[in-house]
């Protein structure tokens, strides 16, 4: 099968497992407290923009935080944060 065959998916950066690599391809602002541009903005400003690759380091048991590797730098996000930036899974 050719690279160009193969189906993108794009989920939620919580259902990646402990090592796992994605790519994010979008940061979905929510519509409650804290969902709007500002939240787009403190991300970015993190460097987690389009077409960052992203590793999980470690997902914390009970919906804990997630804990990535970003260009050389390790963030720990919550849940909700983690579930509204889209990747795709790099195989």
């Amino acid at each position: 099968m050719e690279k160009q065959d193969r189906k993108k998916y794009e989920v939620p950066l919580t259902m990646l497992k402990d090592g796992q690599v994605g790519i994010i391809t979008s940061i979905k602002a929510g519509s409650g407290k804290g969902g709007g541009f500002g939240f787009k903005k403190r991300l970015m400003d993190m460097g987690l923009t389009p077409g960052t690759k992203v590793i999980v380091v470690k997902s914390a048991p009970f919906h804990g935080p997630l804990e990535i590797l970003v260009r050389g730098s390790r963030l720990a996000l919550g849940r909700g944060m983690a579930e509204r930036i889209f990747v795709e899974i790099e195989e």
